[in-house]
């Protein structure tokens, strides 16, 4: 079920909001929104939302849009957010929110790693094709040049 559209007003608020450093949860209830709709309208947006939590005192920003990088982390970077998440795990007194997060990043690595060996093998399987596809042209144009050779 949908609830009734962000109006232009709505929308300048949230950005003003944002740039206060105002929680997702606080925003929701000064715009009389559920904190999915906020975040959802976040991320179409493109917006950043910086949180400072109470208990830890650490900033949490979460990057609201979906920007595709230009190229795929290597397997190193990839095991450095791994380490780092799980060096993170160890801090005590974490919040159920931080224990989550950390854990759906270290999943998000191991899928990563597992579809950036297929994109691997994927890509090595291309680049033999397009080898032999290249020496096939060559071949037939030779045996095209030797049949017209004979024919003259």
């Amino acid at each position: 079920m949908k609830g009734k559209p962000w109006t232009v007003d709505e929308e300048k608020q949230l950005r003003v909001l944002l740039a206060e450093n105002k929680s997702v949860r606080a925003i929701a209830k000064v715009l009389g929104k559920t904190r999915d709709c906020v975040r959802i309208k976040i991320a179409r947006l493109g917006l950043e939302v910086v949180v400072q939590t109470e208990k830890s005192q650490r900033t949490t920003t979460t990057s609201a849009s979906w920007v595709l990088p230009c190229e795929l982390p290597s397997i190193e970077e990839e095991l450095k957010v791994l380490a780092a998440a799980l060096k993170s795990l160890e801090t005590p007194n974490l919040d159920k929110t931080e224990v989550l997060r950390l854990r759906g990043i270290i999943q998000g690595v191991k899928v990563y790693q597992e579809l950036l060996a297929d994109y691997l093998d994927y890509r090595g399987l291309d680049s033999e094709l397009l080898e032999w596809r290249e020496k096939y042209a060559d071949l037939a144009k030779k045996a095209s040049d030797v049949a017209s050779k004979s024919a003259s």
